[in-house]
Protein backbone atom coordinates (compact mmCIF):
# COMPACT_ATOMS: atom_id res chain seq x y z
CA UNK A 1 0.00 0.00 0.00
CA UNK A 2 1.58 3.69 -0.89
CA UNK A 3 0.87 5.81 2.14
CA UNK A 4 0.78 9.66 0.24
CA UNK A 5 -1.01 11.47 3.29
CA UNK A 6 -1.58 11.06 7.40
CA UNK A 7 -4.70 13.42 7.96
CA UNK A 8 -5.71 13.46 11.35
CA UNK A 9 -7.42 10.02 12.12
CA UNK A 10 -7.01 8.99 8.48
CA UNK A 11 -4.71 7.39 6.05
CA UNK A 12 -5.07 8.42 2.14
CA UNK A 13 -3.09 5.79 0.10
CA UNK A 14 -2.76 4.13 -3.29
CA UNK A 15 -2.11 0.40 -4.23
CA UNK A 16 0.09 -0.28 -6.60
CA UNK A 17 -2.47 -2.57 -8.20
CA UNK A 18 -5.16 0.45 -9.03
CA UNK A 19 -2.90 1.45 -11.98
CA UNK A 20 -4.54 0.01 -14.32
CA UNK A 21 -8.24 1.08 -13.02
CA UNK A 22 -9.82 3.73 -15.47
CA UNK A 23 -9.78 6.50 -12.87
CA UNK A 24 -7.68 7.60 -10.05
CA UNK A 25 -9.07 7.15 -6.56
CA UNK A 26 -7.59 7.48 -3.04
CA UNK A 27 -8.45 4.45 -0.35
CA UNK A 28 -8.96 6.23 3.24
CA UNK A 29 -8.54 4.04 6.64
CA UNK A 30 -8.29 4.62 10.00
CA UNK A 31 -5.16 5.39 11.89
CA UNK A 32 -5.08 2.99 14.62
CA UNK A 33 -7.02 0.48 12.72
CA UNK A 34 -5.51 -3.41 14.07
CA UNK A 35 -6.30 -3.80 10.20
CA UNK A 36 -4.84 -0.73 8.49
CA UNK A 37 -2.11 -2.26 6.75
CA UNK A 38 -4.46 -4.88 5.19
CA UNK A 39 -6.80 -2.72 3.68
CA UNK A 40 -9.36 -1.73 6.50
CA UNK A 41 -10.89 0.64 3.97
CA UNK A 42 -13.27 3.36 5.07
CA UNK A 43 -13.52 5.43 1.48
CA UNK A 44 -12.47 5.21 -1.82
CA UNK A 45 -12.72 8.43 -3.62
CA UNK A 46 -12.59 9.51 -7.17
CA UNK A 47 -9.85 12.48 -7.66
CA UNK A 48 -10.51 12.53 -11.20
CA UNK A 49 -12.54 11.60 -14.25
CA UNK A 50 -10.80 11.68 -17.94
CA UNK A 51 -7.53 12.85 -16.72
CA UNK A 52 -9.15 16.27 -15.47
CA UNK A 53 -10.04 17.16 -11.43
CA UNK A 54 -13.20 15.48 -10.51
CA UNK A 55 -13.16 15.18 -6.51
CA UNK A 56 -16.02 12.58 -5.42
CA UNK A 57 -17.07 9.90 -2.99
CA UNK A 58 -17.02 6.24 -4.53
CA UNK A 59 -18.43 4.92 -1.61
CA UNK A 60 -17.79 5.61 2.51
CA UNK A 61 -18.76 4.73 5.31
CA UNK A 62 -17.66 8.35 7.14
CA UNK A 63 -19.66 10.99 8.19
CA UNK A 64 -20.87 13.94 6.15
CA UNK A 65 -18.70 15.81 8.10
CA UNK A 66 -15.38 13.68 7.66
CA UNK A 67 -16.13 13.13 4.11
CA UNK A 68 -16.32 17.17 3.79
CA UNK A 69 -13.05 17.32 5.59
CA UNK A 70 -11.10 14.90 3.56
CA UNK A 71 -12.54 16.63 -0.05
CA UNK A 72 -10.83 20.18 0.92
CA UNK A 73 -7.88 18.24 2.18
CA UNK A 74 -7.41 16.20 -1.44
CA UNK A 75 -8.57 19.49 -3.29
CA UNK A 76 -5.82 21.40 -1.51
CA UNK A 77 -3.35 19.09 -2.08
CA UNK A 78 -3.96 17.97 -5.41
CA UNK A 79 -0.98 18.38 -7.62
CA UNK A 80 1.04 16.78 -4.94
CA UNK A 81 -1.09 13.86 -4.36
CA UNK A 82 -1.29 13.41 -8.38
CA UNK A 83 2.87 13.38 -8.04
CA UNK A 84 2.75 11.00 -5.41
CA UNK A 85 0.70 8.59 -7.10
CA UNK A 86 3.16 8.59 -9.98
CA UNK A 87 5.80 7.65 -7.59
CA UNK A 88 3.54 4.62 -6.41
CA UNK A 89 2.76 3.58 -9.47
CA UNK A 90 6.83 3.56 -11.17
CA UNK A 91 7.52 2.56 -7.89
CA UNK A 92 9.78 5.04 -6.18
CA UNK A 93 9.54 5.89 -2.87
CA UNK A 94 6.93 8.68 -1.82
CA UNK A 95 6.98 10.93 1.66
CA UNK A 96 4.29 11.03 3.27
CA UNK A 97 2.27 14.84 3.58
CA UNK A 98 1.26 15.03 7.46
CA UNK A 99 -1.52 17.18 7.95
CA UNK A 100 -2.88 17.51 11.70
CA UNK A 101 -5.63 20.29 11.76
CA UNK A 102 -8.41 21.34 9.56
CA UNK A 103 -8.10 24.01 7.35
Amino acid sequence: MGKILYFLCFILSVFPTDANENRRHIHVTRRGSKKAHIGDTVAKIWIEENGSKKIEIAWSELTADEEADIIAVLDANYDYINECIDRVFSGKKVDILRINKKK
